[in-house]
């Protein structure tokens, strides 16, 4: 979901976590029998939102993690359980990625702050000062010759 700070949602705006569907066409869309939504709740596989009256109601992407928990079941011989650890660790994951790209805009914006703060720093340096460098006095001696003819 994109919120900027400063920018109001529409609340009449349908993303694929706006939960719109009953749990009868969501049934239909996933391919799935009501019953078995109403388990895949019960373990919390998928768990949708709830109306006032306490009525189940699938988003888009509900609807596709109900068909994904289908294949893994039926396709890759998963069971329930395990299909919820999966799960929960792809959450963990999108959640830690997240958090990566928070952190890692953090750290940008310090960088890019300190730049900014260091040159301002070199622009207040004073321009009839000459910086000094510790020169190392070498042992060696060096002896120019001029070349005959020159």
């Amino acid at each position: 979901m994109d919120i900027r700070p400063g920018r109001s949602r529409n609340p009449y705006e349908l993303t694929d976590e706006t939960p719109v569907y009953v749990i009868s066409v969501a049934a239909q869309l996933s391919g799935l029998h009501p019953q078995t939504l109403r388990q895949y709740d019960r373990l919390g596989l998928v768990s949708p939102d709830r109306t006032a009256g306490r009525g189940r109601r699938y988003s888009a992407r509900d609807i596709e993690l109900l068909r994904t928990v289908q294949q893994l079941s039926q396709d890759e011989g998963i069971n329930l359980a395990g299909i919820k650890r999966i799960i929960e660790l792809e959450n963990q994951v999108a959640a830690l990625q997240a958090r990566v790209a928070e952190l890692s805009a953090a750290v940008e914006g310090a960088a890019m702050a300190m730049q900014q703060r260091e040159a301002q720093v070199h622009a207040s340096y004073r321009r009839d000062l000459v910086p000094y460098q510790d020169v190392q006095q070498a042992s060696a001696l060096v002896v120019w010759r001029p070349k005959r003819g020159e």
